[in-house]
């Protein structure tokens, strides 16, 4: 009883020994933490909440059907779907590690051999259950269930982020799409207005009301506009199949609600959603999955100082051994063992493999502090363009307004004969450049809100 008691006291002598012997451990550096701001600098009296469906929001259903097609094919995610599942399957591997593991085996062996009788057969069949468990003393067992489940977690977020970048890209070119769309049709009417008054220009010409030099600027700004067709034409088939691309689909038509300048302008602006920068932390999925990853690499460093310590090992054999027939009284065989294994001398492996744990954990620190820092200068970005932006809209549709109007006096006076043809040819030029960057400002308005809504995190709340 006292040899056992001191056999006792000596293991756990040793065992505070090793403990004694474990490194330091290495707090975060105090560079990669990051506070939250107050409010956000921008200050926009925005009351909507970020609804997980926010496209909806654009009131166009075919932009619903498709951002819910590309969530449902698209390679990112369904490539980030198959890690999640790859994940889980390594979180159930590391949680199989706290069970004892009990296999079958069945040992056949048959021999021939001359001895001092003759020669002598035999065989011999032995089943046996084996088992062995490793009792987790240390906790470095729980800690790589630990770490596993944050990997797991991470994968989620991971896969949430993808979706959320698919579904805003999705919108965002369609809404190119639309811009597109307006756009031609606006120089296709052009064009046909431009066509009679070229018809009418050519007539005056002949009889000689105005010069070879108006009618020659005539026919190259007619031609001007005519080339523009087919390049928004290739424009917006390329549009069509990046989004078919998005959907995880072969290039084709994609379908609008509305065709044509009635589609882009019949989009809803949705509302400004209100989010304080505290909440932040919790909607972004990629935030989310850079905190758990670093969680992750935390508990990865406190496994690396756990390999300091000794594993216990126990073991079991139980069995019978058949011999020669089956019919005979088997034997039965059984052991019981444990082992101890105890790092003694690493040459150094140990320490450098927890320095190299302790630097990753670092740069997953202020990858998180990158994250978070990026995702305030989104969201502010976003929130100081839309009041600039709505008032961009504003003075281009009062200048094309104006310009409407200077085209009806530039005809009037090109028709009483107080100007020539060339005053009413800047002004349509003037009025057609106007109503096309008046498409591109909005739709940069629209993709303005796109992002903000993206960098709020589209709805996605972590669980």
């Amino acid at each position: 009883m006292r040899r056992r008691s001191f056999n006792t006291a000596l293991a756990l002598l040793g065992a505070g020994t090793l403990a004694g012997c474990l490194p330091t451990y290495r707090a975060m550096p105090d560079a990669a933490r990051v506070t939250a701001p107050e409010n956000w600098r921008e200050q926009l009296a925005g009351s909507a909440a970020v609804d997980p469906g926010w496209w909806s929001s654009f009131g166009d259903p075919a932009l619903s059907r498709l951002v819910e097609a590309a969530l449902a094919r698209n390679s990112d995610v369904l490539i980030a779907v198959a890690r999640v599942d790859e994940a889980r399957a390594q979180a159930e591997l590391a949680e199989a590690a706290r069970l004892p593991a009990l296999n079958g085996a069945l040992g056949v062996q048959a021999g021939r051999a001359l001895t001092a009788t003759g020669i002598s057969t035999s065989r011999s069949i032995q089943p046996t259950l084996q088992a062995s468990w490793e009792p987790d003393l240390f906790g470095r067992i729980r800690n790589q269930v630990r770490a596993a489940g944050l990997q797991y977690r991470a994968t989620q977020a991971e896969r949430d982020a993808a979706a959320l970048a698919v579904a805003a890209g999705t919108v965002q070119n369609y809404v190119a799409l639309l811009a597109l769309d307006a756009q031609l049709s606006i120089t296709r009417e052009t064009v046909a207005s431009r066509n009679e008054a070229l018809r009418l220009a050519q007539d005056q010409a002949r009889v000689g009301y105005i010069s070879q030099l108006q009618l020659t600027q005539a026919q190259s700004e007619y031609q001007s506009v005519l080339g523009a067709i087919p390049e928004l034409e290739l424009a917006v088939r390329r549009q069509e199949n990046a989004l078919r691309l998005l959907a995880g689909e072969l290039p084709g038509d994609v379908e609008r609600s509305t065709d044509g300048r009635g589609g882009f302008a019949a989009l809803r602006l949705p509302p400004v959603p209100a989010v304080l920068p505290s909440q932040l932390l919790a909607r972004r999925p990629d935030i989310a999955q850079r905190e758990l990853l670093l969680a992750a690499s935390d508990v990865n460093l406190a496994l690396r100082r756990q390999a300091f310590l000794p594993q216990v090992s126990l073991s079991a054999q139980l069995g019978s051994l058949f011999v020669n027939a089956l019919d005979y009284d088997p034997v039965t065989v059984w052991s019981l063992g444990g082992s101890v294994l105890a790092p003694l001398f690493t040459g150094g492996r140990l320490s450098a493999q927890y320095e190299a744990a302790a630097s990753q954990r670092d740069q997953a620190a202020f990858a998180y502090r990158r994250s978070v820092l990026t995702a305030f200068s989104e969201v502010e970005n976003a929130l100081a363009g839309v009041p600039r932006l709505a008032e961009q809209v504003d003075h281009a549709t009062q200048r094309r307004d104006i310009l409407t109007r200077s085209l009806g006096y530039a005809h009037d006076r090109y028709q009483a004969g107080y100007a020539s043809y060339l005053e009413e040819l800047d002004a349509q030029r003037n009025l057609y450049q106007v109503e096309l960057s008046l498409v591109t400002l909005r739709r940069t308005q629209v993709e303005n809100l796109i992002g903000l809504y993206r960098a709020l995190g589209g709805g996605w709340m972590a669980w």
